[in-house]
């Protein structure tokens, strides 16, 4: 940060309480406050409207919802990328999980010794903090790596955000094999919406570690024009490959059967794949898009995708 900016990032700190609940949150000054209390705070710091969780209608709002009210234990092993691995292997099989190479409790427990040229390196409990792409082992700076994974697996997931799931997570960190697009660089992700049991939209993250854009789609590959506030710019013009259009149905019918097979009837759930060396791989699951705090452009489509999820008992459609 640039010294001269400090005059104003200060004076914007003690005149603006949203900034100054979000600054201290991350650092952990609210752990304390209960959850009900902490979403309503955050919620409204983040979207600029009163979290309604009597009656709630929009995406953002049925996130919080179900972190208070739609938590399952259960959701703690799938959220744990170690774990995740083998409960979805018993739901679609082996043929779909990445395999991994070695499984660590501490950052100076890694042996690089054991590890192939290629691989993927990262913690069990983070999402886009602390991974580790290494294409060439003899270049690694090893003691560097070390440092990544041990300030990542210090990282709270949970304090934060309030997202269950990742409280209580036995903190590890894996190294699995590296997955490569055609192009030889990073895959696409395609995260799909499954809501009450039905897949509903595609998140496809294209060239997501040198020019992240992300687009959404229908189950029929059609572009849905909105995008998420914080995170990146949307392509309309993106060609959706061929081979992804070809894998269309299966990805869709994919992410419905783990959302069964977690067995608990989530009104949503975000199943991840990649698609690489003409095969779909599993990636994770999410229980609570971006936190639900992201704001939508256009603003409506927070309550429009708020409509396809229905909170009531009994809602779920999924199939047998």
């Amino acid at each position: 940060m640039k010294i001269s900016r400090l005059p104003g990032m200060m004076g914007r700190f003690l005149t603006d309480p949203a900034m100054r609940f979000n600054y201290l949150a991350k650092l952990g000054f609210y752990k304390n406050m209960p959850d009900e209390a902490y979403l309503r705070r955050i919620f409204q710091s983040e979207l600029g409207y009163p979290l309604n969780l009597e009656d709630p209608k929009t995406f953002n709002e049925k996130m919080q919802w179900l972190k208070l009210f739609g938590f399952e234990p259960i959701y703690t092993d799938y959220a744990d990328k170690v774990k995740a691995k083998e409960l979805v292997e018993g739901i679609l099989g082996r043929d779909y999980i990445i395999p991994t190479y070695a499984v660590w409790e501490k950052a100076e427990d890694i042996d690089f010794s054991k590890l192939p040229e290629q691989f993927v390196m990262k913690c069990n409990h983070t999402s886009s903090t602390g991974i580790y792409i290494c294409r060439d082992r003899a270049k690694l700076d090893e003691n560097a790596v070390r440092r990544m994974m041990d300030k990542a697996m210090r990282s709270d997931y949970f304090h934060y955000r309030r997202e269950m799931p990742y409280r209580d997570i036995e903190r590890r960190i894996l190294a699995e094999e590296l997955l490569e697009g055609k192009d030889g660089g990073d895959p696409p992700d395609y995260k799909v919406y499954v809501m009450n049991g039905e897949s509903r939209l595609i998140e496809m993250d294209i060239d997501r570690f040198t020019n992240h854009r992300r687009n959404f789609y229908d189950r029929d590959w059609k572009y849905v024009p909105f995008a998420q506030s914080s995170c990146y710019a949307t392509d309309p013009e993106y060609q959706v490959p061929e081979e992804v259009v070809r894998y269309g149905d299966q990805l869709f019918e994919l992410a419905e059967q783990t959302a069964a097979g977690i067995g608990t009837q989530p009104p949503f759930v975000r199943i991840d794949f990649y698609i690489a060396r003409d095969r779909i791989w599993f990636g994770e699951v999410t229980f609570y898009d971006a936190a639900g705090l992201e704001r939508f452009r256009p603003e409506e489509y927070d309550r429009i995708l708020g409509d396809m999820i229905c909170l009531e008992k009994g809602s779920w459609k999924g199939r047998a």
